[in-house]
């Protein structure tokens, strides 16, 4: 028989809630231990979030969505498209599902997917990611040939890193899909952007 858990143990395994005002919409994440910035949106989306510009009819693809902030922020925003949000861990997606019902979101599904792994032929107007810090140059670069390949023509691959990948994505931004925009650096976060040109 298994022992009961020590109280502090019990408060950590409590799901977290967070409300936070984000760019026009106030919106309310269930979280938990073990998830990404779990008692609080953390900077770097919020400065992502501050310089994405997302239009009504936009199909859109947060990748790596953790509890969804991005991904439903995107679908509040676009009501008349899609949002897919996608996470390779299975607590994040469980999270990202009720916070969609939670913000009563009718134009978001959350899937457990490696990557874009899940994907078969969909195109995105806009893909969106917060990049962790140690992703990796083989996946950052697989993200990147896959994001190229899920856009439509004229969409944007839109990114949030800490500072010290900033010139890492401009030059492979500008090896993968031939340009680059920085559209934003703060003191720890720098927002870029591409564009699939045809």
């Amino acid at each position: 028989m298994c022992p009961s858990p020590l109280p502090e143990a019990k408060k950590i395994i409590q799901p977290l809630k967070i409300t936070a005002p984000l760019h026009g919409h106030e919106l309310t994440f269930e979280t938990s231990y073990g998830v990404f910035s779990p008692k609080e949106v953390d900077d770097g989306t919020r400065l992502l979030l501050k310089h994405l510009k997302v239009e009504p009819d936009f199909d859109c693809l947060d990748l790596g969505c953790g509890y969804g902030p991005i991904g439903i922020w995107m679908a509040k925003n676009a009501p008349q498209g899609q949002t897919l949000m996608l996470d390779k861990d299975f607590v994040a997606i469980e999270h990202a599902q009720n916070n969609i019902q939670i913000n009563n979101v009718t134009n978001a599904q959350a899937k457990l997917s490696n990557g874009f792994s899940v994907l078969k032929e969909e195109k995105f107007d806009l893909i969106v990611s917060n990049i962790p810090a140690k992703v990796g140059n083989e996946m950052l670069y697989l993200f990147l040939y896959d994001a190229l390949y899920h856009l439509k023509p004229g969409g944007k691959f839109v990114v949030v890193t800490v500072n010290g990948l900033r010139h890492f994505c401009k030059r492979t931004f500008n090896e993968v899909f031939d340009n680059y925009k920085k559209e934003k650096q703060g003191q720890a976060y720098t927002v870029s952007s591409a564009t699939k040109l045809v």
